[in-house]
């Protein structure tokens, strides 16, 4: 969100009224108008140039965005340690990369890495190449997540650039904060088998569906349909998700069935 035209609007109406409120708020006012119009030119430009980015393109750009932030990500706090290259590593193997696809990665993280990274125009470049497609937008999100959540550790510096990044990605900090708390609780029901089903948390459960424990289960089944439906890896790969990042799909499908399946066995639905 921009603010500049407020503040400059609501400034100059209070300082040229001689401190009168009134004035001040009609600058602001104005100021208002003038940042809702850049918000629109940002929103058009973006849109206009989604069609410049084919399908293999846009494929690119995702593999090429992840791996630049992520490596920005983790030099966010001023150096990376081991267990943030582990990490990263460790992201890569869940991906199933291949050994090119894993040299290009690892290319890129080092890239991100360095000072002169820009990681706004390459952020601002994903957004206009999947601006049409918000659940790419999510998806790419998520696995920046995973950076942190695996570390268990959340740096103020590594927050503050997520919000960076989903600014420019327009996204809000309270839609971020939302699907922090449920990739949180979708990560305690990772490689769950039935076995485990019987002890888990069905408050965690709920939250990985992104419901609260009062919903009907007409509402469960709804939420676990969307999510399904929103986490799909062929609906995912033909949007423009690589098909090397297939698997984090296919993970994240899995802890969601598996909260799911708690749910349906604490409250008994068939």
């Amino acid at each position: 969100m921009s603010w500049g035209g407020k503040l400059t609007g609501g400034l100059l109406g209070f300082v040229v009224s001689g401190g009168n409120p009134l004035f001040a708020a009609l600058g602001a006012f104005v100021g208002h108008q003038f940042d809702r119009g850049l918000a629109l030119g940002d929103l058009r430009a973006a849109a206009g140039g989604a069609g410049r980015y084919s399908h293999a393109q846009r494929q690119a750009i995702f593999f090429e965005t992840t791996f630049l932030v992520m490596g920005n990500l983790a030099k966010a706090d001023g150096r990376v340690s081991e267990e943030e290259i582990q990490v990263a590593r460790q992201v890569m193997h869940q991906m199933r990369l291949g050994p090119e696809e894993v040299r290009r990665a690892i290319g890129l993280f080092t890239a991100g890495k360095q000072t002169d990274a820009d990681i706004d125009g390459q952020v601002m470049k994903f957004r206009q190449a999947c601006w049409s497609q918000p659940q790419l937008v999510r998806t790419f999100l998520e696995v920046q997540f995973e950076i942190v959540l695996a570390k268990g550790a959340f740096a103020q510096a590594e927050r503050m650039l997520l919000w960076r990044v989903a600014d420019v990605l327009g996204v809000g900090r309270v839609e971020l904060a939302q699907l922090e708390a449920v990739l949180r609780a979708q990560r305690s029901f990772g490689h769950a088998g039935s076995g485990r089903h019987a002890g888990a948390d069905i408050g965690e459960a709920y939250k990985a569906l992104g419901i609260s424990a009062d919903a009907s289960d007409k509402e469960i089944k709804t939420a676990y349909r969307r999510l399904m439906n929103q986490h799909h890896p062929d609906k995912l790969v033909a949007r423009g998700l690589p098909d090397s990042m297939m698997e984090v799909a296919k993970e994240r499908t899995r802890e969601i069935r598996a909260a799911y399946e708690v749910i349906k066995e604490r409250r008994g639905i068939k």
